[in-house]
């Protein structure tokens, strides 16, 4: 016997792109578009809104013609308004294939937005979908406000039913616009709304006012919906929509639900919404932050090495991650051990109680480490220079507002002072250019590219904080590099968590 299906419609680039601040250009629309339904394989899509702009029209029809290229044709489906001729025209004109059709699903938004009575509002409705189908396009409706009308006046949301299931209709949207229900509701709710139109397909379409959206999508599953609306990373209008990763997960687990979609794809997906909207997510969002499958206390690893004690089905490598440890005032000798094993680094019980001294140490001053600031723990700890083969004896950085940044330095390794110098655009480029002069002559070195690089002060605003740089190297197969640098000068943190990168890469060549 097979477990029950439910079927996924993502509509971050639509909803989602109602979040404040969030606005994707078409060839970002296009790269997510082919993300969730070529890599992620959600099962819909639903992209724009009709009549937003030209350069929206664009992105829609590139975003229909690869779908049509790929095979994901009728995947792809755009918002649009009870305008009669205006909304279809704009979405037949782009290539599109299927309208989800706005309309009122609280007698409060029809009498008072469109100040129109029902009636009118259901012949209007009748003509957009008549010319839609004639321009041969597939119909969806979503009864906006949806929540709100049911829960004030039943009885117009079961007249506006009862002409929507007549015209042709195949999926019958019903949207908690506000984020207002509870678990309870919407199980009664829809549960009565099946019963009464059991010929009908229901999609849930959820938002996150009260924190309760995962919650009311499983309620909706047990009332026995098959179509969820989400977003990835949650975005949306005021609190967002429901995440499209818990939504996967919480269903699969806790519901023994089948779906489509590709676990292993999510936290790449994840990652680039969260680059192309601008929008970070909190480190301890569930199943796509960063921090959550880091064990911070040392009881927590110590189960871990005892026998997974502190493991549960979500496993990071199900999402294509890894667990990791924490390094800080809560580390215990289990921590260090899963660290050090980590990184292939044996150290004698005297050297690794003194290492965990100075871990735990550096917590209490609210230091941030990593497991690539481990090493150089390691060798401060116990006298060691095998992770300092290059370090910086001197600098010096000029710039100008309408030139080019100019750098001179004076590079220590093994011993041995060489001077370079490089020209870039701003400081650090400069520092780079002269770096890779030297380390090509002297090491047979080349730099990895930098593939991201963040800046931190503390609160405060003062101009002589200290500055975090932290700079991630894309090295071979496939794997990053994470190192920091402190600094009241941010280009000199650059530099240093440049320096540290190269003394763990020389460190891992001369030991192979």
């Amino acid at each position: 016997m097979h477990n029950p299906s439910v079927t996924l419609m993502d509509t971050t680039l639509r909803d989602g792109e109602q979040t404040q601040g969030v606005s994707f250009s078409p060839q970002e629309k296009l790269n997510i578009a082919k993300a969730l339904l070529e890599s992620l394989r959600v099962d819909r899509i639903e992209v724009a809104s009709a009549g937003v702009s030209a350069g929206e029209k664009g992105a829609v029809s590139e975003i229909n013609a690869w779908a049509k290229a790929n095979g994901f044709a009728g995947k792809v489906e755009v918002l649009g308004f009870v305008n009669h001729t205006r909304s279809v025209d704009w979405i037949t004109a782009s290539g599109g294939e299927v309208i989800n059709l706005l309309t009122k699903g609280s007698e409060n938004h029809c009498h008072h937005q469109l100040r129109q009575t029902q009636a009118e509002h259901l012949a209007n409705i009748q003509k957009t979908v008549a010319y839609a189908h004639e321009q041969g396009l597939r119909v969806n409706t979503y009864l906006e406000d949806w929540s709100n009308g049911y829960a004030d006046k039943p009885a117009y949301v079961y007249r506006l039913m009862d002409t929507l299931q007549t015209l042709g209709i195949e999926h019958f949207m019903l949207p908690d616009t506000l984020g207002v229900m509870a678990p309870d509701e919407v199980y009664a709710s829809l549960n009565d709304m099946k019963a009464r139109y059991p010929d009908c397909h229901f999609d849930f379409h959820p938002h996150n006012d009260y924190g309760l959206a995962i919650a009311n999508v499983m309620a909706a599953v047990r009332a026995g919906v098959t179509s969820i609306h989400a977003t990835v990373n949650c975005l949306g209008e005021r609190a967002g929509n429901v995440s499209l990763a818990e939504v996967a997960v919480v269903l699969r687990d806790k519901m023994n639900i089948d779906m489509r979609l590709d676990e292993s794809k999510i936290a790449a997906v994840s990652d680039m919404v969260e680059t192309f909207s601008g929008k970070r997510i909190a480190a301890n969002t569930p199943i796509v932050g960063a921090d959550v499958f880091t064990q911070t206390a040392g009881i927590h690893a110590d189960g871990d090495q005892k026998g997974g004690l502190y493991e549960t089905r979500l496993s990071p490598e199900r999402f294509s991650r890894q667990r990791s440890y924490a390094l800080g005032k809560l580390a215990g000798k289990a921590s260090l051990a899963k660290n050090l094993e980590a990184l292939g680094i044996t150290l004698s019980p005297e050297h690794q109680q003194k290492v965990l001294q100075r871990v735990v140490s550096m917590g209490d001053s609210k230091q941030n480490m990593t497991l690539d600031d481990l090493p150089f723990i390691i060798a401060d700890v116990v006298e060691s220079s095998d992770y300092q083969y290059i370090s910086l004896k001197d600098c010096s950085i000029t710039s100008s507002l309408h030139g080019s940044s100019a750098a001179q330095l004076v590079l220590t390794i093994n011993g041995r002072d060489y001077h370079s110098s490089g020209e870039g655009n701003g400081g650090f480029d400069a520092f780079i250019t002269a770096t890779k002069t030297i380390m090509r002559e002297t090491e047979d070195f080349e730099l990895p590219m930098l593939a991201d690089y963040e800046v931190r002060i503390p609160k405060g605003g003062k101009t002589d904080a200290l500055t975090e740089c932290l700079t991630t190297w894309q090295l071979a197969d496939n794997k990053t590099l994470r190192t920091r640098g402190v600094n009241s000068n941010q280009v000199f943190a650059a530099m240093q968590a440049t320096l540290r990168m190269i003394n763990i890469q020389l460190h891992q060549r001369a030991a192979r």
